[in-house]
C-alpha cells in the first residue's frame, strides 16, 4: 500500500485560511495534518468516508492531478484507490471565496458532490445518484433566474438560453459527470454557476475539473452515497 506524501500542503493552508469564507455548500479542512490524502487531515472530508483530491501545482496551472481516496474503519488512515491526470480552468484557480462568473477559473476549497449525471448510460456497477441527459435538459447559469445554478428541464422562461448550458451539446465532456457542489446549496449569484467534474475535452476548462473518459467512469463505479463524498481542490506552490 502506498502512503501519500505531503502534496497538498500549500493547498491546506489556502483552505484553511478561506475556512469560514467558502462558498455556501463547502466544508473546511481540519488545521492538523495527518497520514493521509496530501496535506489533509481525515476531518477535511467532513463524516465521510471517501475523497477526491485535485491538485495543480499552482493557482496559474491548467494542468495537475486527481486523486481518489477511501477510509475505512472508521476514521482510520486514507488508502489511494485511483489517480488520474486532470486538467483545471483556463483561468488557474481562485479561492472559492473570490471566484467571479466569467473568469474561467477553478474553486478551490472542498466541497459535496450532490449528483452524477451524463449524456451517456450510467457505467456499469455505479451506485451513486444519476441523472441521464436529455434534449431537455439545461444548466442554468443566467444570474437573473430563480434556477440559477440548477439543472433545468426544460429551459425555464426566467432562464436565457444564452445564459446556460444546454447539456447534451457537451458530447465528449459531459459523457459522464459529476456535479461539485461549488455555490450550489445558497447560490451567490455572480460567483459561478455549472462546476463539474467531468471527462476531458479538448483542453482547458471553462472553470470545472476534468479528467481522462476511462478515469471518469473508474470514479462513477467507486463512489457511493453512503461513504458521503467531497471533492477538495487545491494547488501546491505559489
Amino acid at each position: 500500500m502506498r502512503r501519500p506524501g505531503p502534496l497538498l500542503t500549500a493547498a491546506l493552508l489556502t483552505l484553511t485560511a478561506l475556512a469560514a469564507l467558502v462558498s455556501p455548500g463547502a466544508h473546511s479542512p481540519a488545521r492538523a495534518r495527518t497520514a493521509g490524502p496530501p496535506g489533509f487531515s481525515p476531518a477535511a472530508a467532513g463524516p465521510g468516508r471517501q475523497l477526491i483530491t485535485a491538485e495543480a501545482p499552482s493557482p496559474r496551472s491548467t494542468t495537475g492531478t486527481v486523486t481518489w481516496w477511501e477510509r475505512r474503519g472508521g476514521r482510520g488512515a486514507w488508502t489511494r484507490v485511483g489517480s488520474a491526470p486532470a486538467r483545471f480552468g483556463a483561468g488557474g484557480l481562485v479561492r472559492g471565496d473570490q471566484r467571479k462568473q466569467g473568469t474561467s477559473t477553478t474553486p478551490a476549497g472542498v466541497y459535496g458532490l450532490p449528483f452524477a449525471f451524463g449524456i451517456e448510460a450510467a457505467p456499469a456497477g455505479t451506485g451513486y445518484p444519476y441523472r441521464r441527459v436529455t434534449r431537455a435538459s439545461w444548466w442554468c447559469q443566467d444570474n437573473a433566474s430563480r434556477s440559477y445554478n440548477r439543472w433545468v428541464e426544460p429551459l425555464p422562461a426566467d432562464c436565457r438560453a444564452a445564459e446556460a448550458e444546454h447539456l447534451i451539446t457537451y458530447r465528449a465532456q459531459y459523457a459522464h459527470a459529476l456535479v461539485i457542489g461549488f455555490n450550489y446549496e445558497r447560490p451567490v449569484r455572480g460567483r459561478g454557476a455549472g462546476i463539474f467534474l467531468h471527462a476531458d475535452g479538448a483542453g482547458a476548462t471553462a472553470g470545472c475539473v476534468s479528467v481522462p473518459e476511462e478515469a471518469m467512469e473508474r470514479i462513477l463505479r467507486w463512489v457511493r452515497a453512503d461513504a458521503r463524498p467531497r471533492i477538495a481542490i487545491g494547488w501546491t506552490g505559489a
